[in-house]
C-alpha cells in the first residue's frame, strides 16, 4: 500500500489543523513515509524531563499517538476526525534527554479501523525505550 500524502503535506495539514503541537516550539519533525511506515523525530526538551532527567512518560504516549497518526494520514488522506480509540504503551527503557526517535508501522488498515505498531528509540542508540500499538477510529467517507 502506498502512501497518498507526502511528509510536506501532512505537516502542512498538521500545522493547519492542530497548530497547538508546537504551542512551546517546533519540537517534532516528521522524517519519513513510506509503505506502510512513518516516523518522526522528537527534540525533548526542559519541560519534557521528569526529576532525574528522564524524558516524561506522557511525552512518549504523546509522541507514539502524533507517530500513528501520521502513519495513518499518509496512507487515507487528510481526514482531520480520524482519532485515538485505544492506545498502550510499555516503557521499556529510561529515555535520556535529546533527541528521540519514533517508527511508527500499520499492523491493519481497514474502512473504520487502523492498528499501528510504533517503537520509540533515543536517536543516538537502537535501544528501544518504548513500544505501543495503537487502534483509530476512521470515519465514513
Amino acid at each position: 500500500m502506498q502512501p497518498v500524502m507526502t511528509i510536506d503535506e501532512i505537516s502542512e495539514f498538521l500545522d493547519r489543523e492542530f497548530p497547538q503541537i508546537h504551542d512551546r516550539g517546533r519540537v517534532y519533525s516528521f522524517t519519513s513515509i513510506e509503505p506502510g511506515r512513518a516516523s518522526l523525530k522528537f527534540s525533548a526538551n526542559e519541560r519534557h524531563l521528569r526529576p532525574g532527567g528522564t524524558v516524561s512518560g506522557p511525552t512518549l504516549m504523546e509522541m507514539a499517538d502524533l507517530a500513528a497518526y501520521v502513519v495513518i494520514l499518509g496512507h487515507i488522506g487528510p481526514v482531520a476526525l480520524a482519532v485515538t480509540t485505544n492506545l498502550n504503551i510499555n516503557f521499556l527503557r529510561k529515555p535520556e534527554p535529546g533527541a528521540l526517535v519514533a517508527e511508527c508501522s500499520l499492523l491493519k488498515l481497514g474502512k473504520r479501523l487502523a492498528i499501528t505498531e510504533c517503537g520509540i528509540r533515543s536517536e543516538a542508540g537502537p535501544d528501544l525505550v518504548a513500544h505501543a500499538t495503537a487502534t483509530y477510529s476512521i470515519p465514513p467517507r
